[in-house]
């Protein structure tokens, strides 16, 4: 049913964007350029499917029917995967929970798209790199060119601190701080700010890289070759050179789908598989809870293979156990 006096989307996407999002919300750059890309979406396949231009459509265009088409589409045209579907559902609901604040007369509208539901996804296991696969991509990078020496700081502290790749883009000089215990200071999801410690070598590679980046009065850490922030494509394209170049001395790392991310799981992974507590892996990695941090337990196959070294298998009788009297062997050899 639509309403005859439905107000126009520019003005409440405008406000969306920035007062709610910006202001009431303080939302991360990331969560506001998912948002935007979602509308640029929708807008588009409306005015496509309804020949109606983004700077007249209503409220009432944005039907629930209408929205499913829309969802439906980027699984089936545009191939995005569930995952990515669901993203941009939770920005159209964001923005009708705006609506059905500024509007009382669209509530009906509001809560039939607020209803729409999360399509359920495969939890598939994380992928983590072996040390020997880490080891071979850190011998990657030219050391003697510029761009090398970047790339392996980058590697290393990516792989030192498992941070997020939009965490290491923005790396600024004065997040990073060298002495008895050197550390990096990040600011993750939620504005949740962490310490993360580094190994000597890694400080000690990123103490000589400072010193290139003084001279060129740059202060982002991991800078592009015009001294911009780096891009996370950027990122990507120097581990996929590092991987294709890795590949015939590592032939394992064929095998595997890499991408910046999963540096983050390999940090993980090793911290697990060293015996460190999954509660300081959180902490590590700034997750909100031990939840989050357990999806590394499920993947991890040497842990699990160390909890059934402890079990004996089935059809094989127990020993019994019999106490060892220390004392009266004591008193034997008197």
């Amino acid at each position: 049913m639509k309403i005859t006096t439905s107000p126009l989307v520019g003005s409440l996407l405008q406000t969306f964007f920035t007062e709610h999002l910006l202001t009431h919300k303080r939302v991360s750059p990331q969560t506001v350029a998912s948002y935007r890309d979602a509308f640029r979406l929708l807008l588009q396949f409306v005015h496509e499917r309804k020949d109606i231009a983004p700077a007249a459509l209503r409220v009432s265009d944005l039907d629930a029917p209408t929205i499913l088409s829309f969802l439906d589409s980027l699984e089936q045209e545009r191939h995005n995967c569930v995952r990515s579907r669901n993203i941009r559902l939770a920005a159209i609901r964001s923005f009708f929970r705006l609506v059905a604040l500024k509007e009382p007369a669209c509530v009906g509208l509001a809560t039939q798209i607020l209803a729409l539901p999360v399509k359920r996804t495969d939890r598939r296991l994380v992928v983590a790199l072996t040390r020997a696969e880490v080891e071979a991509l850190l011998a990657v990078p030219d050391l003697q060119t510029w761009q090398g020496r970047r790339d392996h700081a980058l590697l290393l502290t990516l792989y030192n601190s498992g941070a997020r790749v939009s965490e290491m883009t923005a790396l600024q000089c004065h997040q990073v701080h060298f002495g008895a215990c050197s550390f990096l200071h990040l600011t993750g999801k939620s504005r949740k700010e962490r310490s993360v410690p580094l190994w000597p070598m890694t400080a000690r590679t990123l103490k000589a890289w400072f010193v290139e980046l003084a001279a060129k009065s740059i202060t982002t850490v991991f800078p592009s070759v015009r001294g911009r922030q780096l891009s996370r494509n950027g990122v990507d394209y120097i581990l996929q050179q590092a991987v294709s170049h890795a590949a015939p001395h590592c032939p394992t790392l064929r095998n595997k789908r890499i991408s910046p991310h999963t540096w983050r799981h390999t940090t993980a992974t090793h911290l697990l598989q060293s015996g460190v507590d999954i509660s300081v892996i959180a902490l590590w990695l700034g997750h909100e809870s031990t939840e989050t941090t357990h999806i590394y337990i499920e993947a991890d196959l040497a842990t699990k293979e160390r909890a059934l070294e402890k079990l004996a298998p089935a059809g094989k009788k127990m020993p019994r156990f019999k106490a060892n009297d220390q004392l009266l062997a004591f008193l034997a050899t008197l």
